[in-house]
């Protein structure tokens, strides 16, 4: 073997161990940055999932919270409908007009010549003539009828 042969063996022997030690820190280093975007993606990936899982439940949570809303609404417009049928009957009762209410056909020669026996106009009302007594309002004035009739103004006292 040649001099030459022999120094260009070493040459390519240094250069490939000068090659290893400079580019293998380098594959590493690499190696390393892509492990660890993999372990990020899969972070992100655990994340957005949780995340996802967590909305869902709110999701849920809110659609419940408005169905118990909405049915907390509806009982609400009854028990006001119920409050107003309420203080619609205690204004008929507090203006005398729904006293018949208050007696029964029995009681009747008991209570005769009370509001309750009598209508407006002093008559005597019959069972089927009071059931007929309607009264609505025009603005804030109140108007009684009774079916068949004309409707008359009553003052609230």
């Amino acid at each position: 073997m040649s001099v030459i042969a022999i120094v260009v063996i070493v040459v390519v022997v240094l250069a490939i161990l000068v090659g290893l030690f400079v580019l293998l820190p380098r594959a590493r280093a690499q190696a390393r940055v892509k492990r660890r975007e993999r372990e990020l993606d899969t972070r992100r990936e655990r994340a957005v999932s949780e995340h996802r899982e967590v909305a869902e439940t709110h999701d849920r949570q809110a659609d419940l919270a408005e169905q118990r809303a909405r049915i907390a609404e509806q009982e609400a417009r009854r028990d006001r409908a119920e409050a107003e049928l309420r203080k619609e009957k205690a204004s008929l009762h507090e203006r005398g007009l729904a006293d018949h209410e208050l007696i029964e056909d029995h009681e009747r020669e008991e209570f005769a010549g009370t509001s309750g026996a009598y209508d407006e106009g002093g008559e005597a009302r019959t069972t089927y003539e009071r059931e007929e007594l309607h009264t609505t309002y025009e603005g804030d004035e109140p108007r009684t009828t009774y079916e068949g009739d004309e409707p008359r103004s009553t003052s609230r006292s």
